[in-house]
């Protein structure tokens, strides 16, 4: 199993205009994270609901790592503007997301911007089918008997996916 915790790794999260193209000379750390994601089995992602999107690190490794010739393709004589093919050989992704919005005013108020980001926007187009989210809410409110029990359900959904 790889881990990488982006804030203690100080993961610099801006784009730079070298590293867009595919084939691009990447940084030893980019690189390193391309690779990890490229051979994972599975994938688990863990944040906070920031303003109805992952924090700026997450969204920054996302610019960086999930990227054409990495997570997926153009098909020939498409010059990117069509749909991608998915490269990313994991059968499946966890997404474990923490908010202080209550479930009810959350749809019907916001909806769930994050479900779109994770299942359709990033892993559907990258090749994972299986995507799974689980949100623990409200964390502000929430007793540390609760919080134990959250843990327990994201050992439960782990533990579902890498035997299944």
């Amino acid at each position: 199993m790889v881990y990488h915790d982006l804030h203690a790794e100080g993961f610099d999260p801006l784009l730079p205009a070298g590293e867009i193209p595919r084939g691009a000379d990447l940084p030893p750390d980019i690189a390193t994270h391309c690779a990890d994601l490229a051979s994972a089995d599975g994938i688990i992602i863990v944040h906070p609901n920031w303003w109805g999107m992952p924090p700026a690190i997450l969204a920054g490794w996302a610019d960086r790592v999930v990227r054409p010739g990495v997570a997926y393709e153009f098909v020939e004589g498409d010059s990117g503007e069509g749909v991608p093919r998915g490269l990313l050989r994991a059968r499946w992704a966890l997404v474990f997301t923490t908010s202080n919005t209550e479930a009810t005013r959350e749809q019907t108020v916001f909806g769930d911007p994050l479900e779109r980001i994770w299942r359709d926007c990033v892993f559907g187009l990258c090749g994972v089918s299986d995507v799974r989210r689980e949100v623990f809410r409200v964390v502000v409110t929430s007793s540390a008997a609760e919080r134990r029990g959250w843990l327990g359900e994201v050992a439960r959904a782990v533990s579902d996916a890498t035997t299944g």
